[in-house]
């Protein structure tokens, strides 16, 4: 179970985009990277933006599950990393990327760090529990922030503060 998240942080497409684009210079100096895994499902969007930029062609995904909702429960894995991508991370030569929208206690950071011990871990976001799991990230939100990415937001009407929302 996570810690109660009692802030919000609504990220729109366009400030998303900007954020894993500033990820992406700050790789820059870290590369060249032979290949990108993202942390599905979050990490697709800031690892595609990333791969353009940086002029990156071989992607994979490794898939672990720990959220249902807001509530944090057991890592599972639910797509592993193919053996080329191992192999990659396991030779002196070549260099791998991880890609993950936020880092928040670590969970599942760790174990994809296990899977690729000398890979390079980058995130958008970092929270302060697991800030020191990541090689590079962009910004850092506080432990009681829960991050609303555009992928789980619709437009809809918002009533003005002085009716008492949020209170």
């Amino acid at each position: 179970m996570s810690a109660p998240q009692n802030k919000s942080f609504p990220v729109s497409w366009d400030q998303f985009h900007r954020d894993s684009r500033a990820l992406a210079w700050r790789l820059n100096a870290e590369g060249p990277f032979d290949a990108i895994v993202c942390i599905t499902r979050g990490g697709l969007v800031p690892a595609a933006i990333i791969a353009r930029e940086l002029g990156i062609r071989v992607i994979e995904s490794v898939s672990v599950a720990s959220y249902d909702n807001k509530d944090q429960g057991e890592l599972k894995v639910l797509k592993p990393i193919a053996a080329d991508i191992l192999a990659l991370d396991a030779s002196a030569d070549t260099k791998v990327l991880i890609i993950d929208d936020l880092v928040d206690t670590g969970k599942t950071g760790r174990a994809v760090q296990a899977m690729l011990p000398n890979a390079h871990f980058a995130t958008v976001y970092a929270k302060p529990l697991a800030r020191d799991l990541v090689n590079s990230f962009v910004t850092e939100v506080s432990q009681d922030t829960w991050i609303y990415f555009p992928w789980d937001m619709d437009v809809s009407y918002a009533p003005p503060i002085r009716d008492g929302v949020g209170d």
